[in-house]
């Protein structure tokens, strides 16, 4: 309060004048907030963009802009792929399916209006992992989910796209659905961790879908009348070569903290890049840069239809990280590009890039895009050892503990894993682990052979050249930094 006094040497009426003009103009500028900051022409959106500063098709050309150029500078997607793309239902993959869509089609008029027609248009496939075999969700629930998605992608306009329903207890490859259903439980309930209970989980959807690249190799197909699964026999030819994620930018900066907790900051650089092409089917990732409240609002815009199932609360890691993360972003809505930008500072590996093409299909604009945008191998660290659950590069220090495991009768699966693996989801009794091994899907199993027969050639190596072993990147030079301030035994 001012004392508006001439005598008074505080100014404190000349600050009240000042604190007063703001809100004046507030009210006379209120127009000119509402309307779009690109365009200049149409009202902006509440909530679409940043603050609300687009109209609806600025806001709708922004997101896809974002999109289109994960796409084009990483060659995610050339005319002669066969892309499948991972459909849950939520906001990210229905967003994700939307622009697959869009660009399918528009390549498909370029095609039909080009001469000599010399670039195919790339096929897109949709497969939407049913989990109902462990989540306890009522089967009409399921029926009804099975039948939106299944509307969702018939409503998309021609191209056409073929749907695979696949069960996640499918990766066991059993006689029966029903001891396939038994087998998944077992395996599940032999972990103690909730955390480490959730992770399986993700490991064996990932193990799934890279199972059900195609309907090629004993494809599966659900029939939503008879709920019976079918298994067919369908040409090679007709396999995926990409697999399309909806991770956005909020889903990765939990993950960037979670993979801290749990120890994992060396394989970290591996799960937050555009492209992962260490599986038999590249994993990409082109919504990397978008706002989970950005595709929310999006889907509200456009009026896409979306699923919400009710897998109960994440008890975990995973759910506290999330819950954290969410309140970071709400007092500050940078933070979760904060996080990932910060993460993204880290040295990727060598297959966290698509490999160069040199087919005639692409043009030559896609391929200098790539050359450009590429990945240097200066630019990256190479790992040739494998966690073979998680599938996750190990360190060298992950490599040098392995040999207590070397005499180990399980060494194929339990000496072959990374650290964060053997604390969360093995089991701590020894006299438990021969049950454990027993239930693990065969593709895992074969998996770790391979790995563990890589990991024991890399380990004789390290344990010949030890002493006279050096860092080859950033990451090492931390590592080995790290180790030196521990106390010493």
């Amino acid at each position: 309060m001012a004392c508006d006094s001439s005598t008074c040497q505080s100014n404190c009426y000349k600050r009240q004048l000042v604190e007063e003009e703001p809100i004046a103009s507030k009210s006379g500028d209120s127009n000119k907030q509402s309307v779009c900051v690109k365009c200049k022409a149409k009202e902006a959106v509440s909530g679409a963009g940043e603050d609300g500063r687009f109209c609806r098709e600025c806001f709708r050309s922004n997101l896809y802009g974002k999109f289109k150029l994960a796409v084009t500078s990483n060659a995610m997607i050339t005319p002669s792929d066969n892309v499948l793309v991972a459909f849950s239902g939520g906001p990210s993959s229905r967003v994700v399916l939307q622009f697959i869509h869009e660009m399918q089609q528009r390549a498909q008029k370029n095609f039909d209006a080009s001469k000599d027609r010399s670039l195919p248009v790339f096929g897109v496939g949709v497969t939407y992992i049913d989990e109902s075999a462990y989540h306890s969700v009522p089967s009409c629930e399921i029926d009804e989910a099975i039948e939106d998605i299944r509307s969702i992608v018939s409503n998309l306009a021609p191209p056409a796209k073929e749907l695979h329903i696949v069960p996640i207890e499918g990766v066991f490859a059993l006689d029966s659905l029903d001891c396939e259903r038994e087998r998944l439980k077992t395996l599940l309930d032999s972990v103690s961790d909730a955390t480490g209970k959730e992770d399986l989980l993700l490991h064996l959807r990932m193990l799934t879908l890279q199972k059900r690249r195609s309907a090629a190799f004993d494809g599966v197909v659900q029939d939503v009348f008879t709920h019976k699964y079918l298994r067919l026999q369908v040409a090679s030819e007709n396999g995926y070569n990409r697999l399309v994620l909806g991770l956005c930018t909020s889903r990765i900066a939990c993950h960037v903290i979670t993979a801290t907790v749990k120890g994992q900051g060396y394989s970290l650089p591996a799960d937050i890049q555009y492209v992962d092409a260490r599986w038999e089917v590249p994993v990409v990732l082109p919504l990397r840069d978008c706002l989970a409240s950005e595709l929310n609002m999006f889907c509200h815009l456009d009026g896409l239809k979306t699923l919400e199932f009710s897998n109960g609360p994440c008890s975990g890691i995973n759910g506290l990280v999330s819950s954290f993360v969410k309140l970071l972003q709400e007092e500050n809505p940078s933070r979760e590009c904060t996080i990932v930008r910060t993460a993204g500072k880290l040295t990727p590996f060598h297959f966290n890039r698509i490999p160069e093409l040199n087919d005639s299909n692409v043009p030559l604009a896609t391929r200098r895009r790539q050359k450009r945008f590429n990945l240097k191998p200066n630019e990256s660290i190479s790992s040739e050892s494998f966690c073979p659950l998680c599938f996750s590069p190990l360190s060298k220090s992950d490599l040098s503990s392995l040999s207590s495991f070397e005499s180990c009768q399980d060494y194929d699966i339990l000496g072959a894993a990374c650290s964060s693996c053997r604390f969360q989801i093995f089991p701590k009794d020894p006299s438990s682990m021969e049950h454990f091994y027993s239930v693990l899907p065969q593709p895992l199993l074969i998996r770790a052979k391979k790995c563990s027969n890589g990991n024991r050639s890399l380990l004789r190596q390290f344990q010949k050249d030890g002493s006279n072993l050096q860092p080859t990147s950033n990451i090492d030079n931390q590592v080995l930094a790290a180790a030196n301030c521990l106390p010493k035994e």
